[in-house]
């Protein structure tokens, strides 16, 4: 089983991180409110991706999972993450890490107020635009770093936007719909409605098929997979890369790293 693990991984990274190298591994940094500061924590562990959950408050996006009872400049989505990771990519020469030609994800999870939270967002991303990933009259120009939307997505405003500035989280109610990775780069879904296992011992047989099937979908398109709530220790995420889920959930990016790079040695 790890030298199954081990080889999957290796043609996994090889196929879905050309440039890994040791660079990047595949993990989403979720609850970002536990985390502090979380984008710094994500991008010490190298990971690809990053979720900031935001809700709209008298005209600005405040970073929290439960809707805070007051405002603090300090927690906006701006001031925690858009210009902190915009002058680390300038630093960087115009990447989020050195040696990866690829994309940084972040996932912004919208806790309501669709559309005033995206035109709110947009306003932001204006300022930023030269570190991310557009597309405008149909043609993708890859940045180092690409937004997309999760929670209550506002899908007809990305949809029609001109130029994109965010993308899609897409569900796999979408499978079908010919909505371009461009525009939807993740699928995203609940583990559970998926699989029961634990993650602990060996995956049984019916839901490594299940989860094989799910990931080829999600691949024949084109895009990337995440499951949340999924379990979230070294048993779980061993199976979870050998498999080839693309954006492997975790709460502990440092425990996370420390295990890739001590597993994939």
């Amino acid at each position: 089983m790890k030298r199954l693990a081990a080889i999957s991984f290796f043609v996994f990274s090889f196929f879905v991180f050309p440039s890994f190298a040791q660079t990047v591994i595949p993990g989403h940094a979720h609850n970002d409110y536990l985390n502090k500061p979380a984008l710094f924590e994500a991008l010490d562990a190298k990971l690809i991706s990053l979720e900031a959950d935001v809700h709209f408050m008298k005209g600005d996006l405040y970073v929290a999972h439960v809707r805070p009872l007051g405002r603090n400049k300090k927690r906006s989505l701006e001031n925690l993450y858009l210009k902190p990771l915009f002058e680390h990519v300038q630093k960087n020469g115009g990447k989020v890490y050195p040696n990866y030609d690829g994309p940084f994800y972040l996932m912004i999870d919208f806790k309501g107020h669709g559309k005033e939270t995206f035109d709110r967002l947009i306003q932001l991303l204006e300022k930023y635009r030269s570190m991310l990933t557009t597309v405008e009259n149909g043609e993708l120009k890859q940045g180092a770093v690409t937004v997309f939307l999760s929670g209550g997505r506002p899908t007809d405003a990305v949809l029609n936007a001109e130029p994109k500035l965010a993308f899609l989280d897409g569900r796999p109610s979408d499978f079908g719909k010919q909505i371009s990775a461009d525009v939807m780069p993740v699928i995203s879904d609940h583990y559970k409605n998926h699989l029961s296992w634990n993650g602990k011992g060996e995956m049984p047989e019916d839901e490594q098929l299940k989860l094989r099937k799910l990931i080829s979908k999600v691949h024949a398109e084109g895009k990337k997979l995440r499951l949340w709530a999924s379990p979230d220790h070294p048993s779980a995420w061993e199976t979870f890369r050998a498999m080839g889920i693309d954006f492997i959930n975790t709460d502990t990016p440092k425990k996370f790293a420390a295990f890739f790079r001590t597993t994939s040695q």
